[in-house]
């Protein structure tokens, strides 16, 4: 009979919780970031973002693309989500100040000039999405900071200069997406040591170097899966010491200028499922172990000069993966 009390007082408390947590306050300074962000964003943004509360206020919902998470007694924006909404304009600084953020999506837009080196006091971020816009200028060494970081898209804008070394820093990165920008020099050898990169991708950029200085170290790349250097400057053959990187499915590397035989060794790749060898130098023959492989189902070979005979597997394709494959 004791326990009657108890479950009266549970259904007379849980109400109250429930308000507590909607009354909340926002905390200030994302209040003030967020109607910064507002001030300097065109109207497709704007419309939907009502009252001044981006969490809610009363009866008005949280600003679309906005989600908000409860501290103590305060509310504080964890997720921003605004693309594909034709922004225009620089990269929105007042952003750095969302400090709790865990999720900062601005792709498919048209932001011009540099990611502003304050991106590094995102401590808690774990996924950046700026893909798709025309940020321009050199990718800041400040995003090596963000040690949480699991997603990092960066691809389809403009950026020049070196990838900074500083992506060695994050223990946490799983994809990592560069492709088609205006990047020149080495891809920093650090990459390699990631414990837990998945995907990595710097196709269509002017890169150069060879992948022998990315698999020299043992333990390289242990649960790389998706490896895009298509596009380059790359020279040199392909590594024996690439078999040991045995979670490989995709490796692409066409249009390069990469030259040698084809190791044995990299039959010997459990998983290896496309190979796009096409437009180098490649010479000699393919392996017979390549034909017997279980699950390659593509190797494209076309613009090389390997012996007469040499046959590809499958029929080439361009390899697009969607947006979801990669987000969770």
């Amino acid at each position: 009979m004791a326990r009657a009390p108890l479950a009266i007082l549970a259904i007379l408390v849980s109400p109250l919780l429930f308000s507590a947590v909607a009354l909340s306050k926002t905390l200030k300074r994302d209040v003030k970031a967020l109607n910064e962000i507002k001030a300097s964003l065109g109207w497709r943004v704007v419309y939907s973002w009502v009252g001044d509360d981006p969490c809610g206020d009363g009866d008005l919902p949280p600003w679309s693309g906005v989600t908000c998470s409860s501290q103590g007694d305060y509310r504080v924006v964890t997720e921003l989500e605004v693309y594909a909404v034709s922004i225009v304009g620089p990269f929105p600084t007042a952003v750095t100040n969302l400090l709790d953020l865990t999720r900062l999506d601005l792709h498919n837009n048209k932001l011009t000039g540099p990611i502003p080196p304050q991106i590094g006091r995102l401590k808690r971020l774990r996924i950046l999405n700026l893909r798709w816009n025309k940020l321009q200028d050199v990718i800041p060494s400040e995003i090596g900071e963000l040690k949480s970081l699991t997603h990092l898209y960066l691809s389809f804008n403009n950026f020049k200069g070196e990838i900074p070394a500083e992506l060695a820093n994050l223990p946490e990165l799983r994809y990592l997406y560069l492709q088609e920008n205006r990047l020149t020099g080495r891809i920093p050898p650090g990459l390699c040591n990631l414990p837990n990169l998945r995907h990595l991708d710097v196709g269509n950029n002017h890169l150069v170097g060879t992948m022998r200085e990315l698999t020299r170290n043992e333990g390289c790349f242990p649960a790389l899966r998706n490896f895009y250097l298509n596009n380059n400057y790359f020279t040199g053959g392909i590594p024996a010491q690439l078999a040991n990187v045995t979670n490989l499915e995709i490796l692409y590397l066409s249009y390069n200028k990469m030259s040698g035989f084809i190791p044995a060794e990299i039959a010997h790749i459990p998983k290896l499922t496309f190979l796009y060898l096409d437009h180098n130098q490649f010479s000699g023959r393919i392996p017979d172990a390549f034909y017997k492989h279980p699950f390659l189902k593509e190797m494209y070979i076309e613009g090389n000069s390997f012996r007469p005979g040499v046959k590809p597997i499958g029929v080439h394709r361009v390899l697009e993966l969607s947006d979801s494959e990669f987000l969770f």
